[in-house]
């Protein structure tokens, strides 16, 4: 998903689980209603938005696994 022009951009971080020697490279953006998912080694390849109880329930389901 792609922020509108009037959109502020989304600010990426890189997850603390991901190394520059591996293939887990995974970077997350907050947005006010969605989490947006990329691959870091792609930035514009295709990212993924979640809503706040779906990217809840799949906290609660990483950590449990």
């Amino acid at each position: 998903m792609t922020p509108t022009p009037s959109a502020a951009p989304l600010e990426w971080f890189k997850s603390s689980y991901s190394s520059n020697d591996g293939p887990e490279c995974v970077e997350v953006a907050f947005a006010p209603s969605t989490v947006h998912i990329r691959d870091s080694k792609n930035r514009r390849g295709p990212q993924l938005a979640f809503g706040a109880t779906e990217w809840a329930a799949f906290v609660s389901y990483a950590a449990d696994h």
